[in-house]
């Protein structure tokens, strides 16, 4: 069987976006080593050591990069999404932390669903799915 382990977002500053998705959006560090000529490889996941998928928070310059990143971002496409088990307590919380939200919760088609900015480039969605019938 084949499963998804890491995946990506391309961020602007790796620090800074290490900081912003574990002391804000509350991910932990599953890691965070120089691979060389001080070029980061940093990873985060679901905190309490569940063991899911990884987010590689990727340097974003560069010639394929940077475009691609920006035209997500005006185009108001969001980089990745994040399901969450209560969208409108995560919203409070995070606006109390004075999070951007350029999208509110609102319901899309079977989701309750709102868009963040990440701070370092990127439009980030967070959905709450709705419970099944029965």
């Amino acid at each position: 069987m084949i499963r998804v382990a890491m995946t990506g977002v391309y961020v602007d500053d790796v620090p800074r976006a290490h900081a912003f998705y574990t002391d804000v959006l509350g991910f932990e560090t599953r890691t965070n080593v120089d691979v060389g000529g001080g070029a980061p490889f940093v990873t985060v996941g679901a905190a309490g050591g569940r063991q899911d998928v990884e987010l590689l928070l990727e340097p974003g310059g560069g010639p394929i990069a940077e475009p691609y990143r920006r035209a997500l971002y005006e185009a108001g496409i969001p980089a990745v999404v994040f399901s969450v088990d209560d969208l409108r307590a995560e919203y409070d919380r995070l606006r109390a932390l004075e999070v951007g939200f350029p999208q509110p919760p609102g319901r899309q088609g079977p989701v309750l669903a709102a868009i963040l900015d990440d701070t370092v480039g990127n439009l980030i969605q967070l959905m709450e799915a709705e419970a099944p019938a029965g």
